[in-house]
């Protein structure tokens, strides 16, 4: 079992820097779902997840081949890229989560809870009115490049590994 939290003090700056890292993480998502399949195939587990403060990459499976499969993630985290085609559909995409999270009355009224309790909180009528007035492919590709450059690591490995 692996586990790797790469924290980034970027994500919670704007509403914007938020809904630009939701899309970063599901294009990620979406970009290794080919090259990964063959790991899912041999009983590996990979799981992207877009924490609050940073990207959470989480993957268990054999040990032998794990590193692999991690290491295909962090190429694929580095040499990020995406076509507009891809953009425009995972927007549209979070659009619908974000909507349906709104309609949706305990799930409003949980981020409405926290929006009061967490200092510095966006809500979700932020993100979703930011994701309606748009987002430009220059912004995501700036807000990655950003983000790679204010990164802080925290991992855990548990299991069969050497060091």
């Amino acid at each position: 079992y692996v586990r790797f939290h790469l924290i980034s003090p970027l994500i919670q700056q704007s509403a914007e820097n938020i809904v630009l890292f939701d899309t970063f993480v599901n294009i990620l998502s979406h970009n290794l779902g080919e090259p990964a399949y063959e790991a899912d195939v041999a009983q590996l587990e990979y799981k992207l997840v877009a924490g609050e403060y940073g990207l959470i990459i989480r993957v268990k499976g054999f040990n032998h081949k794990l590193p692999l499969l991690f290491q295909l993630i962090i190429d694929y985290l580095s040499d990020f890229s995406f076509t507009p085609a891809v953009f425009e559909m995972i927007t549209e995409q979070l659009k619908k989560t974000y909507y349906n999270i709104l309609i949706k009355p305990e799930t409003l009224a949980k981020d409405v809870r926290l929006l009061i309790l967490e200092h510095g909180r966006w809500s979700m009528i932020d993100k979703y009115q930011t994701l309606m007035r748009g987002l430009s492919i220059e912004a995501l590709s700036a807000f990655v490049a950003a983000f790679k450059s204010q990164l802080f690591v925290e991992g855990l490995v548990q299991g069969n590994f050497t060091s």
